[in-house]
């Protein structure tokens, strides 16, 4: 979570909050230290953003403070509930807190439509890979190696580099370089039974290994 985020989370929080939350409180629910939690409280103070409070207190928001309003039409809103809602369907936890996150937020600023909804009968979660890790191994261009057994039930370790991921239906796909194939591969994420980001990276190439599999593979996913 970049630092703006976090600020961003802090205000939400406070502003929703009926009574003060602890620097600690607040440590928990954003998973990160209570020294971290002061510097952004005292960075959004700075910021003449109305917090109030102090150390062993607690923090509130002052009432009144509100973010700048963000306007969508009817048919946007109802576009964004069933988009936001739908996400429930891809088996990817940390996707689906922040969907969940995303809708309470627009919801108090724009109000939000209640009354389109999305079923969330889809993909199940993968239980030998976290889909979080690999997103941000993705935007890290960070390697993996994945314990993988393809559908003929033959296991093998490899050494991936993560590019996309295609979320299906029924199942979803990773798009990745394969060391050991020295080529892109699609891993369906049910599959892989162990996973590990490396230190290793493959900075600089993520982009134009996204762009070789959009012209050969997405147009058949």
């Amino acid at each position: 979570m970049t630092r703006s985020t976090r600020m961003f989370e802090i205000i939400q929080i406070l502003r929703a909050a009926r009574q003060p939350r602890t620097a600690q409180r607040l440590a928990d629910e954003l998973e990160v230290t209570k020294r971290t939690v002061y510097r952004d409280i005292a960075a959004l103070q700075a910021m003449r953003v109305p917090v109030e409070g102090a150390a062993g207190l607690g923090y509130v928001m002052r009432s009144g403070y509100d973010l700048p309003p963000v306007n969508f039409d009817v048919e946007e809103a109802e576009a964004v509930t069933v988009g936001l809602a739908l996400i429930a369907r891809t088996g990817d936890k940390g996707l689906t807190r922040a969907a969940k996150s995303a809708a309470q937020k627009l919801a108090a600023a724009t109000g939000l439509s209640e009354t389109v909804y999305a079923s969330t009968w889809g993909v199940e979660a993968p239980t030998g890979v976290d889909l979080s890790q690999v997103r941000q191994a993705i935007r890290e261009e960070r390697k993996m190696a994945i314990a993988y057994e393809n559908g003929e039930g033959e296991q093998t370790q490899r050494v991936i580099w993560p590019i996309a991921i295609a979320y299906h239906s029924e199942v979803n796909m990773l798009a990745a370089w394969c060391e050991m194939r020295q080529d892109l591969r699609h891993f369906r994420p049910d599959r892989i039974s162990a996973a590990e980001v490396l230190d290793a990276r493959f900075a600089g190439a993520g982009d134009k290994l996204r762009q070789e599999w959009i012209k050969g593979y997405a147009d058949r996913l």
